[in-house]
Order: C-alpha cells, then sequence, then structure tokens
C-alpha cells in the first residue's frame, strides 16, 4: 500500500510538470514527444497516464488554456479576431472561430459584441450600473485548503488549479465532498499584473501535509459573507466583481472585512461549457 501511494504521488509530481509545460505555451502546444520527456513517461503510455490523473487529454487542456485567454483578450482588448487566433496559436481565424463556437456557443466576433455570456444582451444606452446580481448574505465556515500559489493576472489561475488537482489526484484526496476555492491577495487595479498573487485551493481533511510548493493554508470561519453567483465563463467574472464593489457594497450599509474575498467553483469545468460554468464570489463583511 505504502508502495503504491507513493508510485501514485510521483506520477502526479511529473504529469504536473507536462501541465506546466502546456501553461508556459498556450499559443505554442508542446509535442507529444517535448510533454513525454517533460513528465519521463514513454510516449506510448504518456496520454494514458495524463488522462487518469487530469481527467482530461493534454489537448483539451491546452484547448481550455487557450480559449480561456482568448475569451479574455476579446473582452478586455482591441485586437482584431484574427489577432486573437494568432496570439492564441490558431493557424487561421476559420480554425479559431470553429474552436471558438464549439466551446462557448457563439462566434468569437458575436462573443465580444454581446459582452460575454453571462449577461443578458442590453442596448448600447444602457451603464453598467443597471446590471442587477442577487447578493446573498450568509456565513461561510473555516475551511483547511491544500493550496498553489499563482503569481501574475488572475486570470491565470486555472493552470495552478490544473496542477494542484494532479497533486491531489495522484494522493486520493479528491471526491464528491471536495470544495475548490481560490483566495485573491492583491486588488488587480492597485497591484501590477505580474505580483499580482492568488492561491488555488481544494479542502482536506486534517491530518493531510503541505508538500513542496503546496501549502495548507486554513481559512477562518466568517458570520457574514457577501455572495454572488455568476453563471458564466471565468472569463467574464471582472464585470461581476465591477458590480459587486461599485454598486452593490457601496449601496448595502457594509464594510468588508480585513479578509481576501474568495472564489468558490461549484461544478468542473472540464465537462461542462462555459455558459454553463457556476462561480461564488465570496466577500466577507464585518460585523
Amino acid at each position: 500500500m505504502a508502495a503504491r501511494a507513493r508510485t501514485g504521488r510521483d506520477y502526479a509530481a511529473r504529469i504536473a510538470r507536462a501541465m506546466a509545460l502546456i501553461a508556459a505555451r498556450p499559443a505554442d502546444p508542446p509535442t507529444l514527444e517535448e510533454l513525454a520527456g517533460a513528465a519521463a513517461f514513454s510516449p506510448f503510455h504518456f496520454h494514458r497516464v495524463y488522462r487518469a490523473i487530469a481527467g482530461e487529454t493534454p489537448a483539451e487542456t491546452a484547448a481550455r488554456a487557450r480559449l480561456t485567454g482568448a475569451a479574455v483578450a476579446l473582452l478586455k482588448g482591441r485586437a482584431r479576431v484574427a489577432e486573437v487566433a494568432k496570439q492564441a496559436g490558431y493557424g487561421s481565424q476559420a480554425a479559431f472561430t470553429r474552436a471558438f463556437r464549439a466551446a462557448y456557443g457563439i462566434p468569437p466576433a458575436a462573443y465580444r459584441a454581446r459582452g460575454g455570456l453571462g449577461f443578458p444582451v442590453r442596448p448600447a444606452t444602457q451603464d453598467e450600473e443597471s446590471i442587477m446580481f442577487e447578493v446573498e448574505i450568509r456565513p461561510v465556515p473555516a475551511l483547511r485548503l491544500a493550496t498553489l500559489r499563482h503569481a501574475g493576472p488572475f486570470d491565470g489561475i486555472g493552470a495552478a488549479f490544473d496542477r494542484l488537482m494532479a497533486w491531489g489526484g495522484g494522493r486520493g484526496l479528491l471526491g464528491p465532498a471536495t470544495r475548490f476555492v481560490a483566495l485573491y491577495l492583491d486588488d488587480p487595479r492597485s497591484v501590477a499584473p505580474a505580483a499580482l498573487r492568488s492561491d488555488a485551493g481544494f479542502t482536506v481533511p486534517p491530518g493531510v501535509p503541505g508538500e513542496g510548493e503546496v501549502r495548507i493554508v486554513e481559512t477562518p470561519a466568517f458570520a457574514r459573507v457577501a455572495a454572488l453567483r455568476f453563471k458564466g465563463p471565468y472569463a467574464e467574472l471582472e464585470r461581476a466583481y465591477a458590480w459587486l464593489y461599485g454598486t452593490w457594497l457601496p449601496g448595502s450599509g457594509e464594510e468588508p472585512a480585513n479578509a481576501p474575498v474568495m472564489e468558490e467553483y461549484l461544478n468542473d469545468c472540464r465537462g461542462l461549457p462555459p455558459a454553463e460554468w457556476l462561480t461564488d464570489i465570496l466577500l466577507p463583511l464585518k460585523g
């Protein structure tokens, strides 16, 4: 049993190296030989081991990262769709459009025009403040998290989650009751993108230790948290944050506590289209 556990941990660490290579080159996906070499597996067996640990193929991991980055570029940038396609590593705009439509349900140009999937199409005269979300004030229990630090723009935290899940999967720590939570430690409007800090995390029981880059973080229980549930691609969460902090918070009479904002991911982005992804934004409150 001990030997089997060590093998599982070793396999997970090796697959995490392949994931790191994919994340480092989203627009230039590594070859099978490069990935297998990074993980120290034979190319004949690499794909089976990767899929068993990651829950998806290397190509699916790479495609998800490329399309998430492209969605961010479409919403935040002004580059033409053809340039976004090139930056995402697609050989043509047509190939990019097919891949984007298959994942997001609409072409990239339409996605940009309507401002994403998580919001209704609105008239040009409608301002951001008129967009409404529901906010529920509720308690959140203390959480014991295995975490992996991500440095850089928050929309890149997915790569840290992929590596962390490989770590957890190799140790048998992931199950139906596991909660997946991110801690955002800086304000993206006041800290340079390269200096932003965030932690990808999932819940672990007492007795599970950290190891290497993986640290155990225990968050306190909060009696009152402003919870905003968002349905849609992660690339669109920034607008929900802008509404929560810019519209709801000033008019609520509430004040944020001295604790980082959290996100909890309520379903598996690997098995669902981006339009179905559910995220709770959790803002701890004083009092």
